[in-house]
């Protein structure tokens, strides 16, 4: 087995949304459930994970694997995204993981007429290795009982405990034995709260670590096993902007999927990665990364953190306590140079990589790329240019959110509307066919 392929259809997932399955006291206990499988376009997460554990309350659960199978029987033939329920399980519990079982039988049985409609399952506190054969040799016995091809049911994990970290690093040398089915791994999930607990940490708010090595560790296992990473849940729901920057953190290093609490977050999930629509600049303002205003053609900076002034014999430069002197406009372009980046749109990418694919064709291995830009700082204007070498390798590199578009427009026919919106139908069709 090739580990470093991708052994599922998608090759991204952006959202990871859980809904409850079972209510207590209220007329129709699936309520949350039936609402979920009808969201649509952006609204709708890659991954539904209707919830049998952590959102529902024990008492509950029998009744939400039966909620389960009558609504993904009812609705789940058109619901965009793929399923992938949740159900108990626990490394130190035997009980749990039966129960965790009986919830698949019931979920997987073809006479309530789900399965057809359902991807896989979501096993959460895993332990070791061994631990998670266990849940995949339980899915395999689900398949078993009720006719299915072995390893058609996929198998997703979350990372809840140090054990479970540990056991990522195994993947490689697992996968692809003939005493397991862990081929059918889709997800691994960090689950942040329980891993917390686990780790017994402390903070002196109560709040949660950023248990950046977790989640760089996830995402390197994910890329080893051909797999894809899902960072966990951000909970102070109303705090786009802190979503907004985590997800654009997890994406620098690979992990571009998070989990959504609601359709909100899911919306915002489901667009952050994806390229803008409008290329912008970002100046590094004392430490802190401002966009710079776009006013006719001129990029403008109207903060108090940079100050410029045009003086005899050349310009004087403050950023933050620092000031730089430079002699002439070339040298303080240079200094910009230094403090500024240019976040290009998708049409800006498609355009730079249908120009390094026809130089490619006319025989040139790389070519220089061009920025340009006139930045103004209090009424002081100066152009700046940079340039950059493309090659195959940085061609390459460049096209992850171009695959990841192509793999959202494939996967996701509810959301090409919004995606034209967002684009235009000219950058959407040259989107799709470049690299192809």
């Amino acid at each position: 087995m090739t580990l470093d392929k991708r052994t599922h259809d998608r090759t991204f997932v952006r959202t990871f949304f859980t809904t409850p399955t079972a209510e207590k006291g209220v007329e129709d206990s699936a309520k949350k459930l039936r609402s979920a499988i009808e969201l649509r376009g952006m609204q709708a997460p890659d991954v539904w994970v209707p919830d049998n554990e952590d959102a529902t309350a024990p008492n509950m659960r029998d009744e939400g694997a039966e909620n389960i199978a009558e609504v993904v029987a009812e609705s789940g033939a058109d619901f965009p995204g793929e399923i992938h329920p949740r159900v108990v399980w626990h490394r130190d519990s035997p009980e749990t993981r039966y129960q965790g079982f009986q919830h698949m039988l019931e979920i997987a049985d073809p006479e309530n007429g789900a399965i057809e409609h359902i991807d896989g399952f979501v096993i959460p506190e895993v332990g070791d290795i061994d631990d998670w054969k266990k849940a995949d040799e339980f899915i395999t016995i689900v398949e078993n009982e009720y006719g299915l091809e072995e390893g058609s049911i996929a198998m997703s994990v979350i990372i809840e405990s140090g054990s479970a970290e540990l056991a990522m690093g195994k993947l490689r040398e697992e996968m692809g034995k003939a005493d397991n089915n862990l081929e059918r791994l889709f997800l691994l999930v960090d689950g942040e709260v329980d891993y917390t607990k686990d780790m017994r940490a402390i903070t002196p708010t109560g709040g949660l670590p950023e248990w950046k090595e977790l989640r760089h560790n996830t995402s390197r296992a994910a890329s080893a096993a051909g797999l894809i990473s899902v960072d966990g849940p951000y909970d102070d729901i109303r705090d786009v902007e802190g979503y907004h920057d985590r997800i654009t953190a997890n994406n620098a290093m690979g992990m571009l999927g998070i989990w959504s609490l609601t359709p909100g977050q899911v919306v915002e999930a489901n667009k952050s990665p994806l390229p803008p629509a409008t290329g912008y600049w970002l100046i590094d303002a004392d430490g802190r990364e401002v966009e710079l205003e776009s006013e006719d053609g001129v990029e403008v900076y109207s903060g108090d953190r940079i100050e410029l002034e045009e003086e005899d014999g050349g310009y004087e430069l403050e950023v933050g306590s620092t000031e730089i002197f430079c002699e002439s406009e070339e040298e303080l372009a240079d200094e910009l140079l230094d403090l500024v980046d240019y976040v290009p749109s998708m049409d800006d990418i498609v355009d730079s990589m249908e120009e390094f694919e026809a130089a490619k064709e006319a025989g040139k291995g790389a070519i220089a790329m061009t920025r340009a830009a006139t930045i103004e700082i209090d009424g002081v204007q100066v152009d700046v240019s940079s340039d950059r070498m493309w090659d195959e390798a940085t061609y390459q590199a460049l096209m992850t959110p171009v695959k990841l578009f192509q793999d959202v427009y494939e996967n996701r026919p509810d959301q090409h509307d919004d995606l034209a919106d967002l684009y235009s139908e000219d950058v959407v069709e040259r989107a799709i066919e470049v690299g192809n």
